[in-house]
């Protein structure tokens, strides 16, 4: 069973926010996540930090807008994710509003794999009409393309770099870098997703541009508030941090997604996900929208989740949008099957090839093992990452996860458990064992690596070891945080309502509450799905467990839940989420 925990509550901060105007229950969640103050809260645009503050955004404002005063051919290279190809149709709208001539190449991740390679240079070479292009701009990777943007020197190409990820001991000799992670930035917020750092590139260009003259005569200044809708979606699909800064992003995203301002290409996939943009929610776009374009990358080519983004034609944009949809539901199927088969194995504490494997666990994880690495031929490469997070989230576990590549290698993409950098611990694991992996990177919570396939084994016995270093017995216990109990009068569709319109996400957890409740009636659905009648006092309500059947044996159990609104022909009703049992509270 997970344990549940209650977040303490700063009272003067609670009653400071009270006496200010929050909602009272919005100042009790405030409060639990750091926020001290009314002012922590506003969203306006003019709240952003500046863009100058972000180390060579203006240098790179001087490159591009010298680029587009010389009719300069700019390519952007694209990530295969749906952080990149937002960022993606964010440069290339923004330049091309800029005057730019600007095209974009978004290299298939099975051919090529991840960052700017040198193969990926001399695709790009041929890429754009009329010659080789001038400037290359990467968007959501680069960072560690050292040989990438050495052979696009060797070539005469220019290279700007707009990442965020983490980089290695090396960066590349690029014309300009700009990561709020690389060393050297005193940007006050690190969690920036690619998106976000390509729409601060654009910010700080149309003040070069402004600066000279560019906006004269009639020549309209381009609105950047229009490409929100898309760096908000990029930034929560990415799950990076949701600080004051991306926060800000998010919910000015929002805003204009709900007052129907958004790009064709986004309306046409709320359609597609049938969901009304007016309603739309974080929630929504990390989870509805969101693996809708990442099927793209996955499983076939994200250049076709970019023409959605850009395209301005309603109706191509709705036929490029069911393609997507099309593809995610093809995406759930893999995935349902590779889950079943890793489970097997995990419960039969076998690997592939029948062994025993040094990193199965238990479906408690109560075995002790801190990491777990599996491989199969036969999985698909676009998929294993989510398979690592659906591992890790039903075994509280860092997990990796291999699909066979080409030439005998293996790529594999890991999710973590609070407590474990996955990069680091990926670091820590290549100077312990020179030569094991031959290309990693990444986040924290998240990462990538490539190995021989004969090198599996050793890969997952020595995930298991550093993960043990490195992770506590404490960090191994599935804690879930809640913000305690609910009072009787927020069961309401108010309440629904009034949280729905705020903005959570990761590093700012949408509300999770917890309470013992009567269980009256308990069914399964689809064999995978947990329905519920529970009662509190007078209270009634439906709740339902989704991907999962397990539940506390009796008459009564201990929940943590999120409140949503039921809608059974056409008649609202709120309904309860249920995100774990428990047997007692911490």
């Amino acid at each position: 069973m997970t344990r549940i925990v209650t977040r303490s509550v700063p009272a003067r901060a609670q009653w400071q926010l009270e006496q200010e105007g929050v909602h009272p229950l919005l100042a009790r969640l405030y409060a639990a996540r750091g926020i001290r103050s009314r002012g922590e809260l506003d969203n306006a645009l003019s709240a952003l930090l500046p863009p100058g503050e972000l180390t060579q955004a203006d240098a790179a404002a001087v490159l591009l807008a010298d680029a587009i005063e010389a009719d300069a051919r700019i390519l952007i290279i694209a990530d295969y994710d749906c952080d990149g190809a937002t960022a993606c149709a964010v440069g290339v709208r923004a330049l091309r509003a800029f005057g730019g001539r600007v095209d974009y190449l978004a290299p298939n991740r099975f051919a090529y794999g991840y960052g700017l390679s040198p193969q990926i240079v001399d695709l790009a070479a041929t890429a754009c009409d009329g010659g080789p292009p001038d400037l290359i701009v990467t968007v959501d990777n680069g960072i560690a393309s050292v040989e990438g943007v050495a052979r696009a020197q060797e070539l005469g190409i220019a290279v700007l770099v707009t990442d965020h990820h983490l980089p290695g001991d090396e960066l590349p000799e690029a014309d300009c870098i700009v990561n709020p992670n690389q060393p050297g930035c005193t940007f006050a917020s690190k969690n920036l997703a690619g998106v976000g750092v390509i729409f601060y590139v654009m910010l700080a260009l149309r003040a070069e541009l402004r600066s000279r003259g560019a906006f004269v005569d009639g020549r309209k200044e381009p609105n950047l508030a229009a490409l929100l809708d898309l760096v908000a979606l990029g930034t929560v699909a990415d799950v990076v941090r949701l600080d004051r800064n991306n926060r800000i992003l998010v919910s000015q995203g929002l805003q204009r997604i709900r007052s129907g301002r958004l790009t064709p290409g986004l309306r046409a996939l709320f359609v597609a996900a049938g969901r009304e943009p007016a309603k739309a929610s974080a929630f929504d776009l990390g989870f509805l929208i969101g693996p809708r374009l990442n099927a793209a990358g996955r499983l076939a080519d994200m250049s076709l989740g970019i023409e959605c983004l850009l395209s301005e034609d309603e109706s191509r944009a709705l036929t490029i949008a069911q393609q997507l949809d099309a593809l995610n539901r093809e995406r759930r199927e893999i995935e349902a099957g590779m889950q079943e088969q890793a489970l097997a194995w995990l419960e039969q504490s076998q690997t592939l090839d029948g062994t025993p494997a040094a990193a199965a666990a238990s479906n408690d994880g109560s075995d002790g093992t801190a990491g777990i690495a599996l491989f199969n031929a036969d999985w698909h490469q676009g998929v294993v990452g989510i398979l690592a997070a659906r591992i890790r989230e039903r075994l509280h576990r860092p997990v990796f996860a291999f699909a066979r590549g080409d030439n005998g290698e293996i790529k594999g993409s890991g999710r973590s458990i609070p407590g474990l950098h996955l990069r680091d611990a990926l670091d820590l694991m290549s100077k312990r064992a020179p030569g094991l992996l031959l290309r990693f990177g990444g986040h924290a919570a998240a990462a990538g690596a490539t190995l021989r396939e004969d090198d599996f084994a050793r890969f997952r016995d020595l995930f298991a070891e550093v993960a043990g270093e490195l992770l506590s017995p404490a960090d191994l216990t599935q804690t879930l945080e809640t913000d305690g109990t609910l009072e009787a009068g927020y069961f309401s569709l108010d309440t629904v309502r009034l949280l729905e319109d705020e903005v959570w996400g990761q590093g700012f957890p949408a509300p999770v509450f917890a309470d013992e409740f009567v269980v009256d009636s308990r069914r399964v659905l689809k064999e995978k799905h947990l329905k519920l009648r529970l009662r509190k006092g007078n209270l009634r309500f439906d709740a339902i467990r989704f991907n999962g059947t397990d539940a506390p044996a009796g008459d009564r159990l201990r929940a943590a839940f999120r409140l949503s609104i039921n809608d059974f022909n056409g008649v609202q009703s709120t309904q309860l989420m249920i995100e774990g049992f428990a047997d007692s509270e911490g």
